[in-house]
């Protein structure tokens, strides 16, 4: 498993070690700051986001830049909106989704699997089974970081299921530090969506 790993990064850079680390590191904290409910979700998760579209830039996956690129879209937005106050001087508050925003969210997740699969096809890229994964989990993203900015609990379950899939995608890839980080995001959003779960409910019954 280590020698596996190690292999990975026999032909890479120093630079791109580095950088792999850095977003790497970030990643981790924006998740570990998703799960307190903390601001700091947003800047960490924007270096973290910057940082891992070079990386895949430098790879060819044109489906995982265009999630980090519009990450870093949502991480400004989801800054914003989780750092508004209401009329009576309230941060934004943890909630379940709606039909409205379910509809939202399944009309999102389509329309970026034809956005992705497209540019695929834009660039002629030939699709193999693992970019076929690659759209598929992009829909997936896209949609749970448009809930979280809204501060759904539905956007964890999405991002479990989306993080158990990449896992070994990326360590296929080669990108292993990246396969360790969703491994720890999977653990992490897993602890979240319990700890948001427990603050809903502490929310309604108050």
């Amino acid at each position: 498993m280590i020698e596996f790993f190690l292999n990975a990064y026999k032909n890479a850079t120093v630079f791109q070690i580095v950088i792999e680390f850095l977003a790497f590191v970030f990643g981790i904290l924006s998740v570990w700051f998703a799960k307190k409910e903390n601001i700091w979700v947003y800047p960490t998760g924007l270096l973290a986001t910057v940082l891992t579209y070079y990386l895949l830039y430098i790879a060819g996956y044109l489906g995982d830049m265009m999630v980090n690129a519009y990450f870093s879209v949502m991480s400004v937005y989801g800054w914003y909106n989780w750092s508004k106050k209401d009329n009576n001087g309230t941060n934004l508050a943890i909630t379940r989704i709606n039909s409205k925003e379910k509809i939202i969210g399944i009309v999102l997740f389509f329309i970026t699997i034809f956005v992705v699969f497209g540019i695929y096809n834009y660039f002629d890229y030939e699709i193999k089974f693992e970019n076929y994964i690659d759209i598929f989990t992009s829909g997936i993203f896209f949609t749970a970081m448009w809930y979280m900015a809204k501060k759904k609990i539905e956007n964890w379950t999405l991002w479990i299921f989306g993080d158990i899939i990449v896992v070994p995608l990326y360590a296929y890839r080669g990108l292993g530090m990246l396969a360790l980080q969703y491994l720890i995001f999977t653990i992490l959003a897993i602890a979240a969506y319990l700890e948001w779960k427990k603050i809903l409910n502490n929310n309604i019954h108050q």
